[in-house]
C-alpha cells in the first residue's frame, strides 16, 4: 500500500514537472532516479560473504527459488578474497573425519558434487590423488585407525599400501605404508567461486563490492524490514539475511546482538614453493599422519594446478584477522586474540607444538627438515618462501577448536532476530564441501524463514 501511494506520488510530480519549465524537470529528475535506485535495492534475501560458501549458498537459493530477488555483499573488491582464494587448491575425499558426522558426510558429498559440477561447467581441475604415508611404527598404527575411518565415511576407492605401492605412485617418496586416495584432486577455488557467481548472476542475483557492512537497522518497511549499511554509507534492504562471513564471522554475527562465541581466532598458513626443476618429483598430495594431539594437518607436498608445487603450511597466530605476514598487525585485533580465554587455554596446551610452528615459520631450514621424511632429495637451496593463507578458527571459551557448523541468531522477537541467519563456522574442508554445505544452508533457510 505504502509503494503504491508512492508511485502515485512520483507520477503526480513528473506532470507537474512535465508541464512546467525545463528548470523544473531537472529539479524532479534526480528525485525519480533516486527511487529507481532505491528499488533496485531492495531484496527478498542478502548474503553477507562473498567467499565460495556464501556465493555458492547464494547461488543454491536462487535456482531453488528463481522468482525470488537476491543479493550478495561483499567487502572486498573481488569475490574469494580471503581464506576462499588462499588455500592448498586440494579437492579433498572424507578421510580425516569422524564417521557419522556433518563433516564427513558433507565432504564426500560435496566431493561427487564437485566433480559432477567441473564436469558440467568445464572447470579444470586434475585428479591427482594423495598418500598419506606413514614413516615411522609408530604412525603405521594411527595409519592404519584412519582406513578404517575412511572405509566407514565410504571415501571412493581408497586404498591401503605398501613402501613398493608408495614407489609405484610416487617415486620419490619414502614410507613404510600409505593410504592412497586416488579421487583427490585439485582446483583454483577461487576461479570455482567465479564459476558460482557467474551461474548467480545468470540467474538474475546481485553481487555489491566494496560493501563492507558496517550496521543492521530496522526499518519501517514492513515488506522491507532490515537495512543493511556499509562504511561507505551504502544501504540495501531486505526481507532475511544470511551471513557467511569467515574470518569476520562472529563479529558480523555481534552486529545483530548475538553471542561473542565462538571467536574467531586467526591461524596463518605459510607454504614454501618448490624449485621448478624439482617440481618432477611430486606427482599428486602427499600428506603426513595426522597427530591426533594437535590440531592442523601438519606439513605437505600440494601440487598446483599451474604446475608449481606448495610445500606446507605451517601455522601460527595471525597478528591480524587477514595477516598474511608477520608484518601484518592489527593491534586491537591482536589483543582480542591474546586476551581470550579460549585461546589462552589452547596455547598452554599447545605450548610445545606452537612453539616448534613458530620455529619453523622463522628457519626454513626446520620446515625442509620435516619435507626431507617424505621426500629426502628436496635440500634447503630447492625452496623459498611462498604464500600464505588465514585460516577463521573457531575457539570455543575452555580452548577447544570448535570442529562442526555454527549456526545463531540475535535473542528477541524483532527483524533482527527473526530475520537474520548467521553461519558462524564451516569448517575445513569449506571448499571441497560448498555444494553440500550450500543445499543444506539452503534447506535451513527455507526451513528458518517459511520460503516455499
Amino acid at each position: 500500500m505504502l509503494s503504491k501511494t508512492i508511485d502515485r506520488s512520483i507520477l503526480r510530480l513528473y506532470s507537474v514537472a512535465n508541464s512546467n519549465a525545463k528548470a523544473n524537470n531537472r529539479a524532479i529528475t534526480p528525485v525519480i532516479r533516486a527511487y529507481s535506485q532505491n528499488a533496485k535495492r531492495q531484496y527478498d534475501i542478502v548474503v553477507v560473504g562473498g567467499g565460495i560458501v556464501g556465493t555458492a549458498s547464494a547461488r543454491e537459493i536462487l535456482l531453488r527459488h528463481p522468482s525470488l530477488k537476491v543479493a550478495v555483499v561483499e567487502k572486498e573488491h573481488k569475490l574469494a578474497f580471503h581464506q576462499s582464494g588462499h588455500n592448498s587448491g586440494v579437492i579433498h575425499a572424507g578421510i580425516y573425519y569422524k564417521p557419522g558426522s556433518l563433516k564427513a558426510k558433507l565432504c564426500v558429498e560435496g566431493l561427487h558434487l564437485s566433480y559432477k559440477y567441473f564436469d558440467e561447467k568445464n572447470v579444470p581441475y586434475k585428479k591427482v590423488g594423495k598418500l598419506i604415508v606413514a614413516t615411522n611404527e609408530d604412525e603405521v598404527g594411527r595409519l592404519n585407525e584412519l582406513y578404517q575411518r575412511s572405509l566407514a565415511n565410504n571415501v571412493p576407492d581408497v586404498e591401503l599400501v605398501d613402501a613398493k605401492r608408495i614407489k609405484e605412485i610416487e617415486p620419490y617418496c619414502e614410507g613404510l605404508k600409505a593410504i592412497w586416495s586416488p579421487h583427490t584432486g585439485i582446483v583454483d577455488w577461487e576461479l570455482v567461486t567465479q564459476y558460482y557467481a557467474k551461474d548467480f548472476k545468470q540467474a538474475g542475483g546481485d553481487i555489491h563490492l566494496n560493501f563492507q557492512v558496517s550496521k543492521f537497522e530496522e526499518t519501517t518497511d514492513p515488506n522491507y524490514p532490515i537495512a543493511v549499511r556499509s562504511k561507505k554509507n551504502d544501504t540495501v534492504q531486505s526481507k532475511y539475511i544470511l551471513t557467511c562471513g569467515g574470518l569476520q564471522s562472529d563479529k558480523v554475527a555481534e552486529l545483530t546482538g548475538c553471542s561473542p562465541l565462538p571467536k574467531i581466532v586467526p591461524f596463518r598458513g605459510e607454504y614454501l614453493l618448490l624449485n621448478p626443476a624439482k617440481c618432477h618429483m611430486v606427482k599428486g598430495n602427499i600428506y603426513p599422519v595426522p597427530d591426533p594431539r594437535f590440531p592442523f594437518l601438519g606439513v605437505h607436498f600440494t601440487p598446483r594446478m599451474d604446475g608449481s608445487v606448495w610445500l606446507g603450511p605451517n601455522a601460527v597466530l595471525a597478528f591480524k584477522r587477514e595477516g598474511y605476514k608477520w608484518s601484518d598487525v592489527n593491534v586491537v585485533e591482536l589483543i582480542d586474540a591474546l586476551k581470550y580465554p579460549g585461546f589462552i587455554k589452547m596455547a598452554l596446551k599447545y605450548v610445545g607444538a606452537g612453539m616448534q610452528e613458530m620455529a619453523r615459520s622463522a628457519f626454513i631450514p626446520l620446515q625442509v627438515k620435516e619435507l626431507q621424511k617424505f621426500i629426502p632429495d628436496v635440500q634447503e637451496y630447492d625452496v623459498e618462501r611462498g604464500p600464505a593463507g588465514v585460516r577463521a578458527q573457531a575457539l570455543d571459551i575452555d580452548g577447544n577448536l570448535v570442529d562442526d557448523f555454527v549456526f545463531d541468531h540475535g535473542k528477541g522477537n524483532n527483524a533482527l532476530a527473526k530475520n537474520i541467519l548467521h553461519c558462524r563456522n564451516a569448517p575445513s574442508p569449506g571448499a571441497t564441501s560448498s555444494l553440500a554445505i550450500a543445499k543444506m544452508i539452503a534447506d535451513k533457510i527455507e526451513t528458518q524463514f517459511n520460503i516455499k
